[in-house]
């Protein structure tokens, strides 16, 4: 089947298609033919040439304000997809948004981001009827490419006080070369998306990982902090020191190593990823995430894909009294991972029972956390009942 919908109780409709570009919108715009929208999200791969993408969703959804961004991988009613495109449609009733972009995240965007956060947090609570944490969230989506997210997303929930954020950061498949996101008609690059919604239905955010430490430590003693680049690990060059750290050569370095090895911090007494994107040819390592001199890596071996993302849902649900729709940000490593273990399909099946729908990404937000190798999303209740207590 080359596209399928689906159609959550709270009226969210979401799109998948793995037709070519034009015909993907067109057969969305048919699927969606007869709906009030007021505002799509489109997650597309690097395959969909954007300009040709922006053409085709301004004929098709001329009426429709439009935002989105490239992936890694997209998810969906198709489940997980490589080439891709992926549409989840707001209805006009049951929901409030407001959106902004903030453009030049990489050029000291930061200031102009806690100012757009604040705008759109007074607009919408101001006039809010209901709790911001039961019915209100943010959304960000970023330029996976910017090398800005965390001084962004510290930024957007300091201002969006007590809104909880989450989100992706754009891929491009596992090119590293061009991530681009979509906002009313322009292409935008090292920019981001904020959205503040409102809903009738109670909504949780949630992240889940699957990764437990080890003993083996790498410190960073040599780094550019700005290019995210580790040049040495314990004095020794990066790559070649992290492959002896779990026992490989450097030549055997690569995305499902990555995966599979992942490095992390701790931070406030947990462990987040900071994975490594790619080994240079000088034999350092380029990472998602910020790093700095004297950071104290820990080596961690995965656990449990399935029975960790399954606890994290089932949790969501009955914290909600059921699930009625997921919109998920999910870390291309998790997807390599799960491919590399051979669960890839089980992974698919978990998330077509809860309704996840969304994108792999280059990096995840959770209020003010900027993530690897988790997946975090935002959960709809499937009734206006008052959920229970975490």
């Amino acid at each position: 089947m080359s596209t399928k919908s689906t159609r959550a109780a709270c009226g969210i409709r979401v799109v998948a298609s793995s037709l070519p570009t034009r015909e993907a919108v067109a057969a969305a715009r048919l699927e969606l033919a007869g709906e009030i929208l007021q505002h799509i999200i489109v997650f597309f791969s690097n395959e969909h040439d954007p300009e040709i993408l922006l053409d085709a969703l301004k004929c098709d959804f001329n009426d429709t304000s439009v935002s989105g961004c490239s992936t890694s991988g997209e998810i969906g009613p198709l489940g997980m997809m490589k080439g891709g495109i992926v549409i989840i449609a707001f209805p006009e009733n049951g929901f409030r948004l407001m959106s902004e972009v903030i453009t030049d995240i990489d050029k000291g965007g930061v200031e102009r981001a806690s100012e757009i956060a604040r705008r759109l947090r007074i607009q919408m609570i101001g006039s809010a009827s209901r709790s911001a944490k039961e019915h209100v969230f943010a959304l960000v989506l970023v330029d996976g490419l910017s090398n800005a997210e965390e001084a962004l997303i510290a930024a957007l929930d300091l201002s969006l006080n007590g809104i909880e954020l989450v989100g992706g950061s754009a891929g491009d498949g596992l090119d590293f070369q061009d991530t681009v996101l979509i906002y009313r008609g322009n292409l935008v690059r090292r920019g981001a998306i904020l959205f503040v919604i409102e809903t009738e239905l109670p909504v949780r955010i949630f992240k889940t990982q699957n990764f437990e430490p080890t003993p083996v430590k790498l410190v960073v003693t040599a780094a550019d902090t700005a290019n995210r680049i580790v040049y040495e690990l314990n004095a020794e060059p990066a790559a070649a020191e992290y492959a002896a750290a779990i026992g490989l050569r450097p030549d055997e370095l690569g995305p499902y190593t990555f995966a599979s090895y992942p490095l992390v911090v701790k931070i406030g007494g947990n462990y987040y990823c900071r994975c490594i994107r790619t080994v240079n040819l000088d034999g350092s390592l380029s990472f998602f995430c910020a790093i700095d001199e004297g950071l104290v890596f820990t080596v961690a071996r995965p656990r449990d894909m399935l029975r960790t993302t399954l606890e994290a849902l089932e949790g969501v649900d009955a914290a909600l009294g059921g699930t009625d729709f997921v919109l998920g940000f999910d870390c291309i490593l998790r997807r390599l991972d799960a491919e590399s273990r051979q669960v890839r399909h089980k992974v698919e099946e978990i998330y077509q029972r809860f309704g996840v729908a969304g994108f792999h990404t280059y990096g995840e937000q959770f209020n003010a956390m900027h993530l690897n190798q988790t997946l975090t999303g935002i959960a709809f209740a499937t009734s206006i009942d008052k959920p229970r207590e975490p």
